[in-house]
């Protein structure tokens, strides 16, 4: 795995500041008003920080934007970056000027001054994200993350406030990694091995073979792999932190996706490895969850397959049975995912007995002409557990947006000869897509369906995150668990 840049927190003092290698960083406040720290970094370079900030440049200066004064006479570090930031700064901001920090820095070490900021932490989270490179299939793995030093008023404590954050980050970073490994890396069997890991950190693992699904009925899933060599599996992780009934956290886990007979283009079939990008959230997710000891009990399956088109794939006019016993007509090979993740929400309820459900897949080309790349969509049969998700993505600055489903749209899924067909045609793709997986939720379960299509993956940089994964949702639910199902009475985990 990608590991977190290394992170320590120290007493601001003059020595720190004078013998600190790599970059410093500063933060100062629209009126150009220097901390405590930052008089004592003024001091050692000679006023320049005091000039730098009086001009009028920094007072027209956005937040977040920096000014550097490279090489400075009296320190040891290359340069000393003054970013512009209110002391009461709000998570967003603190965020990015961590990841201003990170993307500075590069692979170089790097001191920040952080004693006058109220949101540290989230200033730490912003430079840890920004820290990630994916280099595992270079023959040149680049220079390994210098540690980053915090200088602080109070280290221990502010130490303990980013515990939970850093161990988000590094279920962001689990996250980012499945997402970015290509195909003949991240096999269905591998994937299942690496989610197996987590069993040393106290999440319970259990893997489903062919023979076991086959026996439970699923035959919805079992047909999107049927035409591929990797084995099809279903991966349950319990993260068993407290009692009562738990959330369910359900992933699409598409390896591969070519679309099977329906077979897609050829440009851009490579950005396919990332069709799995739901199961990557949920497995961060059950990572973060046991790494910062969530009193919570969460339950996340995983349905992993790959579509591939060979004598043995599923064809367009098939019908395949799903494990809740509806038949289905596969109109197109392509619109798989839902068929993965109907025998798994149908499993989670059977098996699970979960108090609610989300599920998480990259399922629709037309959510991204929808909604484009700044948000999910969410779907749901419950507005509470729709609004409190909405609310944790909003806390979180994870785009998300709610669309509506009814009954015109279930009617486009009508079959002549099965119960129902996996596509509805054109018009509200995303919808009908919804009100497909709605057909195996129980109406007593309340149930979010986020289509996380334009958001998984990106072509070019992010605030928090170099181009290509984002580790989107991570936090999201992370915050979705500790808003409304942490329980103050915890189990054994």
């Amino acid at each position: 795995m990608t590991d977190l840049r290394e992170i320590t927190f120290a007493e601001t003092d003059l020595d720190a500041l004078k013998d600190a290698e790599g970059r410093v960083a500063v933060f100062v406040n629209g009126a150009g008003q220097l901390g405590r720290g930052a008089r004592r970094l003024n001091r050692l370079t000679r006023g320049a920080v005091e000039r730098a900030v009086a001009g009028e440049a920094f007072a027209k200066a956005s937040q977040g934007d920096v000014v550097t004064l490279a090489f400075p006479v009296g320190m040891a570090a290359d340069a000393v970056d003054i970013i512009k930031l209110e002391r009461r700064a709000d998570v967003a901001e603190a965020r990015k000027a961590g990841a201003i920090v990170a993307r500075l820095a590069g692979s170089s070490a790097v001191t920040v001054l952080g004693e006058t900021l109220t949101r540290l932490p989230e200033l730490v989270l912003g430079l840890a994200l920004r820290g990630y490179g994916f280099t595992a299939r270079r023959s040149d793995k680049g220079k390994p993350l210098a540690p980053a030093r915090i200088l602080c008023g109070k280290p221990d404590e502010t130490e303990a406030a980013c515990k939970a954050a850093l161990a988000v980050a590094e279920g962001v970073f689990f996250t980012r990694d499945l997402v970015n490994e290509p195909a003949n890396v991240l096999t269905t069997t591998e994937f299942a091995t690496r989610l197996e890991g987590l069993r040393d950190l106290g999440v319970e693992v259990e893997v489903l073979e062919e023979d076991k699904l086959a026996e439970l009925g699923m035959g919805a899933l079992l047909c999107v792999g049927q035409g591929s060599v990797s084995p099809s599996k279903v991966v349950v992780m319990r993260w068993k932190g407290a009692e009562g009934d738990p959330l369910a956290l359900v992933g699409k886990g598409v390896v591969f996706d070519t679309g099977g007979i329906s077979l897609k283009p050829a440009g851009g079939m490579e950005d396919m490895t990332m069709d799995m990008g739901g199961a990557g959230v949920v497995s961060g997710v059950m990572k973060a969850l046991a790494l910062r000891k969530a009193p919570a009990h969460v339950v996340g399956l995983v349905g992993l397959v790959e579509n591939m088109p060979s004598g043995s794939a599923v064809r367009p006019g098939d019908v395949v049975t799903s494990m809740k016993g509806d038949t289905i007509e596969v109109i197109n090979t392509d619109a798989e995912g839902r068929l993965v993740l109907a025998d798994v929400l149908w499993y989670a309820q059977e098996h699970v007995k979960p108090a609610a459900m989300v599920d998480l897949a990259t399922l629709t080309g037309a959510c991204i002409i929808a909604l484009g790349h700044e948000n999910a969509a969410v779907l749901s049969n419950d507005d509470g557990l729709a609004d409190a998700f909405l609310k944790a993505a909003g806390a979180e600055g994870e785009g998300a947006w709610r669309l509506p489903m009814g009954k015109a749209y279930d009617d486009q899924l009508k079959s002549n000869i099965a119960d129902m067909k996996n596509v509805g045609g054109r018009p509200a793709g995303t919808i009908t897509a919804a009100q497909f997986l709605r057909r195996f939720v129980k109406d007593d379960v309340p149930w979010v369906h986020l289509d996380i299509a334009g958001v998984a993956s990106l072509k070019s940089d992010s605030t928090l995150a170099p181009k290509g994964a984002t580790g989107w949702g991570v936090m999201a639910l992370d915050r979705l668990v500790r808003d409304r199902f942490e329980s103050t009475e915890t189990g054994g985990a």
